[in-house]
């Protein structure tokens, strides 16, 4: 089933069309900041609200899931500084529904409406907080297949579970410009361009510590970037010895060849701060597809259309999601 699985998989790849920027966003930076920009269809459906419980049971997660009519659960977990109500969330959700699958929207620790929920802060590790969640959805629906895709830092998160089978793995993962090297990409953030995305993920983690731990601010003079924060807030506050360890431990880059269940990694070279270089050096597991589009920056993947342009992503992400599904 697997190795038919994965052929499928790589037939899927070769049958999406390529992303081809529209003129107006050919850069990886345009891509990217466009992308984010551009008004996009939510999800109408209330939904049913969960708070599920971590490790620590004083610790939780805001999640609303979404009944479904099929034999598929679909977890979406957000990106740094993100929530359940991120533009592509709300649009993979849609397009997940529109399949008729039951889905999960996930928050992290204290983001969006779960704040306030937990006082351990979230980041690029926190594969056990993902696997807590599907263990919930595998406890309701034991006999249906389960699939998580994880965009940005919960890519790196989800790359991490995929890797670890002593914890509750989804059936299939699907990661999306996940910072497989957690230094290299903090590093990034601080050059050129790159320092708009530096300034707006402190400014939000920022705001996320007064919400949430009001009590260990501190001097927010002392941070000036994610570095600076993730030195004095999320190494100390998650257990690590400082940022090196972090960000050693955390990078999902190590434990690709390690990775057990089908998954597709889809990335873009023009990545602004996300090096495409680490995943071309990188060893990976034969259960693994990696789908690297030449244009799409962060998350954007903007694709012309006449004048104007679509969603590639979604697209994409439709095509495997059909994919993984195929058979059941």
């Amino acid at each position: 089933m697997t190795s038919a699985l994965i052929n499928l998989l790589n037939e899927t790849r070769q049958n999406i069309p390529v992303c081809t920027p529209p003129l107006w966003a050919q850069t990886g930076h345009l891509q990217t900041i466009l992308g984010h920009l551009i008004p996009s269809e939510k999800i109408s459906e209330p939904g049913i609200t969960l708070n599920v419980t971590l490790e620590k049971e004083t610790e939780r997660i805001h999640s609303t899931y979404l009944e479904g009519t099929t034999k598929t659960v679909v977890y979406l977990f957000h990106g740094l500084g993100g929530s359940a109500e991120g533009s592509y969330m709300q649009r993979t959700a849609l397009r997940a529904r529109s399949l008729d699958h039951h889905v999960f929207i996930n928050n992290h620790r204290g983001c969006g409406q779960g704040a306030g929920l937990a006082m351990e802060p979230y980041h690029s590790g926190r594969a056990e907080d993902l696997s807590k969640v599907i263990e919930y959805g595998r406890a309701m629906m034991p006999e249906h297949k389960h699939i998580a895709i994880g965009f940005s830092l919960s890519a790196n998160a989800l790359l991490l579970l995929a890797a670890k089978p002593h914890l509750t793995q989804p059936d299939y993962a699907i990661a999306v410009n996940g910072p497989i090297n957690l230094d290299r990409a903090s590093i990034f953030l601080q050059k050129g361009l790159n320092k708009i995305y530096d300034r707006r993920f402190t400014q939000e983690l920022k705001t996320y510590m007064k919400i949430n731990r009001p009590q260990d601010i501190g001097d927010f003079s002392l941070v000036k970037d994610l570095r600076d924060f993730d030195e004095r807030y999320t190494a100390p506050l998650g257990g690590f010895k400082n940022r090196e360890d972090y960000y050693q431990t955390c990078s999902a880059k190590q434990y690709l060849p390690k990775i057990n269940i089908p998954t597709v990694i889809i990335t873009a070279e023009d990545d602004p701060f996300v090096s495409i270089q680490d995943y071309q050096e990188a060893t990976y597991s034969p259960s693994t597809i990696v789908h690297i589009e030449k244009h799409g920056g962060h998350m954007g993947y903007l694709t012309k259309k006449g004048l104007g342009c679509k969603r590639w992503l979604d697209l994409a992400l439709d095509a495997y999601l059909k994919a993984f599904t195929a058979g059941n």
